[in-house]
């Protein structure tokens, strides 16, 4: 097997042990934690401490450490949060959310370099176009990873499973569930009861247990790399100029112009993870089935994924835009008209997956998008785009509490239409730009130059 490839495989199984943990614990946060809303509280300080780490550590920490151990660090973090949850407090879960969220960044940034560096390396032997080798490791990457929410989820469902739940009858079921949900964020129902306390150990247990096989997988098996374009005997930048390359990357006007598109992506995700799984799911139909809903959702982003990867070549970015926006569209005004009911079984299901469909399309795109437009700052480009994302999640998750359903999804769909006009007029810019010159490309391509995509 082509090393390159092993690697990715390696840093793909490290995500998804590490994610199947962290994945299953997001999604039971509103649920599990809803007194006084720390459940919510947490997800916010959470990506709020992810949004100053964006500003500033993922160039530092990859300088200093190397993407290979930047990554065994920040999973650290994530296993710290698992260990939180044992003694589910506001003075355990609050610090090591905001511990978490601190790794996050560096995480995501040096998984992203890593991969377009591992795929342009391997472009330049095999005398391939870096941009479509970038885009197939980024799919394989992502349909292992999403996979990690079926497993996640799988393995909660599973186990709170294991006791009955009382059930709330049609004449109970409360009227706010959905769109008309005002009040879900922070007041608990008979549908939302806690499981006993052993099964939420036993879950945790396990958990903590994918979380550490994850840092020892990658700790033992990743080989570590470094950029071609910082060899050659260059002077690394003085420490100042690294913490500023993440601001410095705002002269670009077309970096002005795409913040919008991973900020939807932390709006949509948030609204998933904190509003459909509580105000829809849970509300309808018990905590129970939280999971097998969400796995709905990761098999379809896992399946997707590695097709957009495949097709991306053949139809090109904005047709993916395009289809990944009329999906998100039509849930968006559907979700808003929707009443759920437990008698709708498949349609809770049917919503989950089609978000997946959509959300596949932000997870893959985008980071394939910032890799290409600015491949001569990796780091700094993919720190502002998990900066961006964080900075949607936290808004979405600091209203969360506040907002009837229906006034954050009429929020989704103003993003949502804010995001895909910045984005047609970066498209616009980027066709009025005079191609290179194919000499002097394959002149950038011998020294390095790349092509990314990641998460």
């Amino acid at each position: 097997m082509d090393r390159g490839l092993r690697n990715v495989l390696v840093v793909s199984l490290g995500f998804l042990l590490l994610f199947t943990a962290y994945g299953g614990l997001q999604n039971l946060q509103s649920s599990l934690y809803s007194e006084e809303g720390l459940g919510v509280t947490v997800l916010s300080a959470l990506y709020g401490a992810m949004l100053l780490s964006s500003m500033l550590l993922p160039p530092l920490l990859i300088r200093l450490l190397g993407c290979k151990w930047t990554i065994v660090v920040s999973m650290s973090c994530y296993v710290a949060f698992s260990l939180g949850n044992f003694y589910a407090s506001w003075y355990t879960l609050i610090p090591t959310s905001v511990l978490l969220g601190l790794g996050a960044a560096p995480l995501w940034s040096a998984h992203c370099t890593y991969l377009t560096v591992v795929g342009n390396s391997y472009a330049e032997k095999a005398g391939k176009v870096g941009r479509d080798v970038v885009n197939q490791y980024f799919g394989l990457f992502f349909l292992i990873f999403q996979s990690s929410g079926v497993w996640g989820n799988l393995i909660s469902s599973l186990v709170f499973g294991q006791t009955p739940t009382q059930d709330t009858s049609p004449e109970e079921q409360p009227l706010s569930c959905g769109a008309s949900d005002c009040l879900m964020a922070t007041a608990p129902t008979n549908s939302t009861q806690r499981p006993s306390q052993e099964l939420i150990y036993t879950l945790l247990g396990i958990y903590t247990g994918s979380g550490v096989l994850a840092v020892l997988l990658v700790a033992t098996f990743l080989d570590p790399i470094r950029d071609p374009q910082q060899k050659g005997g260059e002077t690394s930048p003085p420490v100042w100029s690294t913490l500023l390359s993440t601001f410095k990357l705002f002269r670009d006007r077309r970096l002005c112009l795409l913040i919008l598109l991973p900020m939807y992506s932390g709006f949509e995700q948030a609204f998933l993870a904190g509003d459909y799984t509580r105000s829809y799911a849970t509300c309808a139909l018990g905590i129970r089935f939280v999971g097998y809903v969400m796995i709905c959702f990761s098999a379809t982003n896992a399946l997707c994924s590695q097709l957009y990867g495949k097709v991306a070549p053949h139809t090109g970015r904005i047709a993916l835009y395009a289809f990944g926006a009329a999906t998100h569209l039509s849930c968006i005004i559907a979700l808003l008209l929707w009443r759920p009911n437990p008698d709708q079984l498949a349609v809770f299901f049917v919503f989950s997956g089609l978000w997946g469909v959509a959300d596949a399309v932000w997870q893959t795109q985008n980071n394939v998008l910032f890799g290409v437009l600015f491949d001569k700052n990796k780091e700094a480009a993919f720190a502002n785009y998990r900066l961006w994302e964080a900075l949607g999640f936290v808004i979405a998750f600091g209203y969360s509490t506040f907002l009837c359903v229906s006034f954050k999804l009429y929020i989704l769909l103003a993003v949502l239409g804010l995001a895909m006009l910045a984005y047609a007029l970066v498209e616009y810019l980027e066709a009025r730009t005079p191609p290179r010159p194919p000499a002097e490309e394959a002149t950038e391509l011998a020294e390095g130059r790349e092509t990314k995509t990641s998460l």
